[in-house]
């Protein structure tokens, strides 16, 4: 039994659950995640009915050790706490947020994934800066302006209505924000060189990845830091190898990886049910490994 078989047998051992919480409990992609799980339903070590999983008789039989939570119940196992003073207000601007939608391949993480981002950029000396947020249906940039840290914030995205709703609420709330529509397929010399800290969430093919970066790393001035978040869900362990061989061609070094800092909320608004396509095509937003992205 190797180590995902073992995460997923020893996820089960107090109870069943769906398919998708299971997911999130263990490392693989989810091409290999699918793949093991019938493996392991072949070899009668699971059961599979109605999107639920069981342990049964023979797989319990091979874990000597009942699974504990290991992490901290107060911040989630991320060791950064929310700044409670800013929740209040973002919780209610994100109420009105635009919903997402498929061809701009959008989904949000959670209100607290969102204010411990500004949390851990705050710690790490990052927040009080000229910073760029490379797509922003998270509305990043609204969560960290309103601790009226940050000298400015330029965030760019595809959506007009993401645009729209951030310059409407940096009005509102006199924030230091600007929101420009931008394809980053196209290159635009007023974002070169102005920037100390670039964030954004990219898509997880290599030629998607290889773009967001790109613009990432070409806004910063001469020295700067970047922020991304990349899950195990379309990044299978090869794909993170030539990721971090990609990063350090860029010259930058990897200082923090956070894991399971972010998740994405089944609120019923979220990316979960799409069925469409996205905008931008399949060159930088479908590999063999992308199951979470509208084909």
């Amino acid at each position: 039994m190797d180590r995902i078989e073992y995460q997923i047998i020893s996820s089960l051992l107090n109870k069943e659950t769906s398919i998708w919480k299971l997911i999130d409990l263990q490392d693989a992609s989810l091409p290999e995640f699918f793949e093991k799980l019938k493996k392991m339903e072949e070899k009668g070590l699971i059961e599979i009915k109605n999107g639920r999983v069981a342990i049964t008789e023979k797989g319990r039989n091979l874990v000597k050790l009942k699974r504990e939570e290991m992490k901290c119940p107060e911040c989630d196992g991320t060791g950064y706490e929310i700044l409670k003073e800013i929740k209040r207000d973002y919780e209610k601007i994100v109420q009105n947020r635009p919903l997402p939608i498929e061809k701009y391949d959008q989904g949000y993480i959670s209100i607290d994934g969102v204010l411990r981002r500004v949390s851990f950029m705050m710690e790490r000396g990052d927040l009080h800066a000229n910073i760029f947020v490379i797509g922003d249906d998270d509305f990043f940039s609204i969560a960290s302006a309103l601790t009226y840290v940050p000298k400015k914030i330029v965030a760019i995205d595809i959506d007009e209505r993401v645009i729209n709703f951030i310059n409407k609420i940096a009005e509102e709330y006199s924030l230091k924000i600007e929101g420009h529509v931008l394809d980053l397929q196209k290159e635009n010399k007023d974002f070169l060189h102005k920037f100390d800290v670039f964030i954004t969430d990219p898509v997880e093919t290599l030629p998607g990845i290889k773009l967001f970066l790109s613009r990432g790393v070409a806004s910063l001035k001469n020295k700067g830091s970047g922020y991304f978040g990349l899950s195990t869900l379309e990044a299978s362990r090869k794909k993170w190898y030539e990721i971090q061989k990609m990063i350090h061609d860029m010259g930058f070094v990897i200082t923090d990886i956070r894991r399971r800092f972010s998740v994405y909320p089944d609120d019923g608004k979220n990316f979960f049910k799409y069925q469409g396509d996205v905008i931008l095509g399949k060159k930088f937003y479908v590999d063999d490994e992308s199951w979470a992205t509208p084909m």
